[in-house]
């Protein structure tokens, strides 16, 4: 059963040069907002597999966990539940030529939860739909197109003025 873990104190692995560790923990996930609305992860936490590597002059990590998100459809906004893979990287090696510092390691302590967060706002589509062929809302009467019968879901619509005289054409 995976650990409940917000943070990891790196230093005490005692990794040696080229050594690595892997283990999965349980992390929390804040809620976030996209495209003005509000998602959460159904439970609030993930089990996330945790790599870590040791090189010569700092560490590689790497995080891996799934996520099932709860919020409105982006076109019908109705109950959307996307499950979301994320696969995330960082890199912590100081050096003299070039530093490569993540943002999530400090002090020998590596911030798992906020890395988690951060990684899974990367990994979102560019629309969190409740199904992938959502077809939103008439943009007429807001009625879910989704539910509506194409056949019998119409408006009567009056021709804009400015194209009416097209309508006067005569094609052979």
């Amino acid at each position: 059963m995976p650990q409940l873990a917000d943070t990891l104190n790196i230093d005490n692995l005692n990794l040696r040069s080229g050594a690595g560790t892997r283990f999965d923990a349980e992390l929390r996930i804040e809620p976030l907002q996209a495209a003005g609305q509000k998602y959460h992860v159904v439970g609030c936490r993930v089990d996330a597999r945790v790599d870590v590597s040791r090189t010569s002059s700092g560490y590689a990590f790497k995080l891996r966990f799934e996520a099932e998100l709860e919020g409105p459809c982006m076109r019908c906004l109705a109950d959307a539940r996307p499950l979301i893979e994320v696969e995330a990287r960082e890199v912590e090696q100081p050096g003299e030529a070039e530093d490569f510092h993540s943002p999530y390691f400090e002090d020998g302590v590596l911030e798992l939860a906020g890395w988690a967060r951060d990684a899974l706002v990367l990994a979102l589509p560019p629309r969190l739909l409740c199904r992938d062929d959502c077809r939103g809302l008439c943009s007429v009467c807001g009625v879910s197109l989704n539910d509506a019968d194409p056949t019998e879901h119409r408006h009567e619509s009056d021709i804009d003025p400015r194209w009416a005289k097209l309508g006067e054409l005569k094609l052979e």
